[in-house]
């Protein structure tokens, strides 16, 4: 039996570098999400909400970085850190649902990217109308599994690919950036500051834009996911700082130019996504084209970044025995096949829910969301646990006042995104977690270990409470599907 994190083999492991960690840490954040970034802000804030709610994510994100960034530095031995660093603070039930409720934030945001996609293609084809036909799911399958194929080749074959995806997708939004800051209009930016009487107070604003600053950013925490895969270990830190400020600065500047150039009322009630009507708007019908071709090759590029994230966090908690066997397996290229299978399958049936959900996009948004927000606040609190308890710090005093400061920051930013979500998506999210409690006691039997401790059942029977509560919801109508 081994230790929070560690890791049993590292049978054709390949290492990588930090521009390839950092690619991956803007390659995992700069998805569909960016292209829908103008229509969703003007749909619940202007302006003046925009700005506090990118001062406040920002501020709150960095700060989860810099505490990926301090333990990647404190706990090296720690592989795959948003799962082990649970494990490690926590025992091991806690650290197996930080694992599942990562997997789940991945596969229901690859499910989001597909729609999306298939969404964006609908203005051309309207066979695919807005993501949720026989045709577009049927689509969306073939692409699903020929990522599955791609990825099996090898970790390497695919960090290229994202590498070189990350750079593609990046033009449009750069050119949409620079093309909307020549039309900047100071009047139409003061008119658009305030939205008081549409959208409600500009607390009420900022609370419900946190949501979708949340889903942008999140593959944050990317190269701490491959640190195993890092030729240096401070590499880890350094790609996740890098990749975090960059990515932060593109998203603001995309909301802020289609602030100073459209009325807010415009950018609302252009089709998604909507960046592509702003840009169409400004410089004619091949913008529109332009910055489609954008959005599939985001969306194709996250969509891998995500399947890699979600099929290595599966692979962690097998390797040390939190899983079921099977999801531990490799094949000859070093891929984790057990648990890319699981992620691919669960991206499958999330797709069929789409012919029968409503608003598809917007569900898988708020799930992904919701279910990325332990693992991201039990994380924070092992930063907060180590500096506390001075546990790596005995050597460096100096520092662990200021990491702790930084970590209470990280933990308040991730309880104010549990309230900003709302009772009901969490009830969700406890949808998830009570069955896949199943793989764990699977995992525990299969190498004959205690399956709960005292608190751990009584843990347990909380999530399974929430489950139930979350069915209510769901039959009475509290979450619109």
């Amino acid at each position: 039996m081994g230790e929070a994190g560690t890791t049993t083999h590292h049978s054709t492991v390949t290492k990588v570098g930090r521009p390839v960690l950092t690619a991956m840490v803007i390659g995992s954040m700069v998805g569909g999400g960016v292209f829908s970034l103008p229509g969703g802000f003007a749909t619940t804030t202007g302006v003046a909400g925009a700005l506090i709610a990118w001062t406040l994510a920002g501020t709150g994100m960095l700060m989860l970085a810099l505490c990926f960034q301090n333990l990647a530095l404190r706990r090296p031995e720690l592989d795959a850190g948003v799962f082990v660093y649970a494990k490690a603070g926590f025992g091991d039930y806690v650290g197996f649902n930080s694992a599942i409720g990562y997997w789940a934030s991945g596969v229901a945001g690859n499910a989001f990217y597909w729609v999306f996609i298939t969404a964006t293609i609908g203005a051309f084809l309207p066979g695919f109308g807005s993501g949720g036909t026989l045709l577009a799911v049927a689509v969306s399958t073939v692409g699903v599994w020929v990522f599955h194929f791609l990825i099996a080749r090898g970790v390497r074959d695919a960090a290229v690919v994202n590498r070189i995806v990350t750079i593609c997708k990046l033009v449009p939004i750069l050119v949409f950036v620079v093309v909307l800051a020549t039309q900047f209009d100071p009047e139409v930016f003061r008119a658009n500051f305030l939205a008081r009487d549409e959208l409600g107070s500009l607390t009420d604003q900022v609370k419900n834009t946190m949501i979708i600053t949340t889903f942008v950013f999140i593959g944050v925490e990317g190269a701490s996911v491959y640190s195993r895969h890092a030729q240096r270990r401070e590499d880890v830190g350094t790609a996740t700082v890098l990749g975090f400020l960059s990515v932060l600065a593109l998203f603001a500047l995309v909301t802020m130019v289609s602030y100073g150039a459209f009325d807010r009322s415009r950018i609302a009630q252009t089709r998604e996504p909507s960046m592509v009507g702003l840009f169409e708007g400004v410089v004619g019908p091949w913008g529109e084209w332009f910055v489609s071709a954008g959005v599939v090759v985001s969306v194709l590029g996250a969509y891998l970044a995500w399947t890699l994230m979600a099929a290595e966090v599966m692979h962690a908690p097998a390797r040390a025995e939190d899983m079921p066997a099977a999801l531990g397996r490799e094949n000859d290229h070093g891929t984790p096949v057990g648990a890319l299978l699981a992620t691919t399958v669960g991206a499958q049936v999330l797709l069929g829910l789409t012919l029968l959900i409503s608003d598809s996009l917007d569900f898988m948004l708020a799930l992904s969301t919701c279910m990325v927000l332990v693992p991201y606040l039990l994380a924070a609190a092992y930063a907060l646990k180590l500096a506390v308890t001075g546990e790596t710090y005995e050597h460096d005093a100096r520092h662990r006042r200021r990491h702790a400061v930084i970590a209470v920051l990280a933990v308040a930013y991730a309880i104010f995104l549990f309230v900003a979500a709302g009772p009901p998506f969490l009830l969700l999210s406890c949808l998830v977690y009570a069955p896949a409690a199943l793989l764990y006691v699977r995992a525990r039997t299969e190498r004959g270990r205690r399956i709960f401790t005292r608190a751990e059942l009584v843990l347990f029977l909380i999530i399974c409470v929430g489950a139930i509560a979350g069915v209510y919801t769901l039959v009475t109508g509290g979450i619109d599907v």
